[in-house]
């Protein structure tokens, strides 16, 4: 069965759940992207800093304490389950979608990989492996490359005519 390209197909109902769906989804992205900006600045010493703490940092604006372990994976729970399934949704609607099938495949794993680099690096920038803040940084970077290309492709394949 090949269901390349039926994006272009469905009815105008099901294009305008797909659009609002990704809209509401990018706002939420968006939001979480914001607090992990002002929980980390988005740099390698503000990760290790938002789950391992800054007790000792006498620069620091804002005293930040290490997470329990029960805060972690809570954190690393959520997340991942959230994250999966909101990918899952997303490579659903990429399935369809008649880009390339290599962009495809990349779009539709990637994220994935992500998810668990990133927050397996957690937990063990939590176990104080500290050069994982690195991954964790490079992997959620990635990530959210990835979200931004999935949304443009499924907006423009939306928008994209039938020949």
């Amino acid at each position: 069965m090949n269901i390349s390209g039926l994006i272009h197909r469905l009815p105008k109902s099901a294009k305008l759940f797909i659009l609002f769906f990704i809209l509401a989804l990018s706002f939420g992205y968006g939001m979480g992207y914001k607090f992990l900006f002002k929980s980390t600045d988005l740099t390698p010493a503000g990760i290790e800093s938002n789950y391992n703490g800054n007790e000792e940092d006498e620069e620091a604006t804002e005293m930040k304490f290490k997470k329990s372990e029960g805060e972690i994976l809570t954190i690393i729970h959520t997340h991942a389950i959230s994250m999966s399934l909101i990918f899952f949704a997303l490579g659903s609607i990429i399935c369809i979608t008649s880009i390339p099938e290599k962009l495809k495949l990349f779009l539709v794993v990637e994220p994935f990989i992500s998810v668990i680099l990133t927050f397996s690096g957690i937990w063990f920038l939590w176990q104080d492996i500290l050069w994982m803040q690195y991954v964790v940084m490079l992997s959620g970077l990635l990530m959210t490359i990835s979200v931004l290309l999935i949304v443009g492709v499924i907006f423009w394949q939306l928008g994209k005519k039938v020949d």
